[in-house]
């Protein structure tokens, strides 16, 4: 699903009117279809109260156009409430000159909102940005039993980035116009935005042609999976689906190599191994006996040494390297984890301690040969950017693509709504649940991501799969178990049926 900026929206809006689409034609069609909502919701019942929140934009253009179908359809009960005064933009000042006589429009709204069955937020649109005032978080705040639905974006949200001001309007439901706005797939305005309803309101495909040349940005979902997993040929053999080499581990962190290992195993790739301590091998080896495995030589603290000629030995044997998991930071990680960087010829995925290895000397990443994936959480995308943890998720979106865009790399920057991206193009995922956030869950997104990309798939291809398949998984797990109970070994146990609602995805579609 294709999702926009509040600036590439503005642009299909002025591309529309040039291809013959008006601005007046969106305004009405958008109108349509928030009636055609309202109406929804309140069935046949044209004696329940609805009441308009109207701005002076052109959010509130939509609103009069609503209010004026419902009322020609024989709703009886509709107020409008001029929350900041009378309309300012040409459009809303002609749609509300059409309904004026017919629509009670009053500023005694307290009695009018404290009573109504449906609350309609068309004050701000998705060019807001700052605090709401006091005066309009009050009067969002007068009803809380009403149905209350948003105009393209719950007023007090930043569009872009899903910021949401003290009092912004929380509502049941969110209709949306053209496209899915970037700041919706994040939180906390998702938990904002209710149900959300996307609205065709008529621009032209062409439109679409001139955001060629910006960044493309889309939910993850079944066509961008199309070719994945593979098809498996009768005459296959374990070199068909690749080779991961898994650099995680140590005498007190066992449990980090085993889920990468197996994230690895159970998403496809034919042959995993594990370069690691000693200690760990004696437990992974008894956990997961399909893999193979480099002993690595071990510190007094049970953390790898570096051993150059085994890595680089194993480094040429790998079709995809997962490093970071549960390696620590110590003087001889640091100079693997570099290493790794420097000299893979083969993608490689940097997670966990990988991450904190080379974030004091990010630059490393300019010295790479290969296409590289960094999967980090807010706080260790935080020590990457050299910023506040609070500075990451005020905009998860331009810290992750900034990241992206300087190295030339893939980031998945993990949370509620991961952010894939690369220098071109970003996605959100929509997988996944509360009960994911346990140690381990994420040595496992490492270990599927490292099998798709052993596999032969673009890193971009591989991140999104990785992501997507793994909150499926997760999803599954929370149905059988609930989010409270379930851990990360029910991810993996779950791998095998979202890999059967995948394909089954793909039949339908006619992928």
């Amino acid at each position: 699903m294709c999702i926009v900026t509040p600036e590439q929206m503005r642009i299909l809006e002025e591309e529309s009117e040039k291809l013959g689409v008006s601005k007046k034609e969106l305004m009405k069609n958008a109108g349509i279809k928030l009636a055609e909502v309202i109406r929804g919701h309140c069935g046949k019942d044209r004696k329940k109260k609805i009441v308009f929140l109207i701005g002076t934009g052109n959010n509130g253009g939509d609103c009069y156009v609503a209010a004026g179908i419902l009322a020609s359809m024989g709703y009886k009960n509709i107020s409008t409430v001029l929350v900041c005064g009378m309309p300012k933009t040409e459009l809303s000042q002609e749609m509300y000159s059409r309904i004026s006589e017919r629509i009670n429009i009053n500023e005694d709204y307290q009695s009018y909102i404290s009573e109504a069955d449906v609350l309609v937020d068309g004050v701000f649109g998705t060019g807001f940005h700052g605090e709401l005032s006091r005066k309009v978080a009050y009067i969002f705040g007068l009803n809380e039993k009403a149905y209350k639905i948003a105009v393209d974006i719950p007023s007090g949200a930043d569009s872009r980035t899903g910021k949401v001001s003290e009092g912004t309007f929380r509502a049941d439901e969110t209709v949306t116009f053209g496209c899915m706005k970037t700041g919706m797939t994040q939180y906390p305005l998702k938990d904002f935005c209710g149900k959300i309803t996307v609205a065709d309101i008529g621009i032209p495909e062409n439109a679409f042609d001139f955001l060629e040349n910006q960044r493309k940005y889309t939910v993850t979902d079944i066509r961008q999976l199309s070719g994945f997993p593979p098809v498996r040929r009768s005459d296959s053999h374990k070199g068909t689906f690749g080779k991961v080499l898994v650099i995680a581990g140590s005498s007190l962190m066992r449990g980090a190599a085993f889920f990468s290992v197996m994230g690895a195993l159970r998403s496809g790739a034919g042959l995993v191994s594990l370069a690691t301590v000693g200690k760990c091998i004696d437990t992974v080896s008894v956990l997961a006996p399909e893999s193979t495995f480099i002993e690595m030589p071990t510190d007094k603290d049970g953390f790898m040494c570096f051993d150059r000629e085994k890595i680089t030995s194993a480094l040429e044997r790998a079709d995809a390297v997962v490093i970071g998991c549960g390696i620590g930071v110590t003087s001889e990680t640091l100079e693997m984890t570099k290493f790794v960087v420097e000299n893979s010829e083969v993608p490689v995925i940097v997670d966990a301690d990988g991450i904190n290895c080379i974030a004091s000397d990010i630059d490393i990443l300019l010295k790479k040969k290969t296409d590289m994936i960094l999967t980090p959480h807010t706080a260790e995308m935080s020590r990457l950017l050299k910023c506040s943890i609070d500075e990451v998720s005020a905009d998860r979106f331009n810290s992750a693509e900034k990241l992206a865009e300087k190295y030339d790399i893939t980031v998945v920057l993990k949370g509620a709504g991961t952010v894939i991206t690369d220098k071109n193009r970003t996605s959100v995922n929509h997988t996944g649940n509360a009960g994911m956030s346990v140690g381990g869950s994420g040595d496992i997104l490492s270990g599927i991501i490292g099998a798709v990309a052993g596999q032969g798939y673009s890193v971009f291809e591989s991140a999104c799969a990785g992501v997507y398949i793994h909150g499926l998984a997760g999803d599954i797990a929370s149905e059988k178990l609930g989010q409270e109970a379930m851990l990360p070994r029910d991810i993996l146990g779950c791998l095998s049926d979202s890999f059967g609602i995948l394909k089954e995805k793909h039949k339908n579609s006619g992928d």
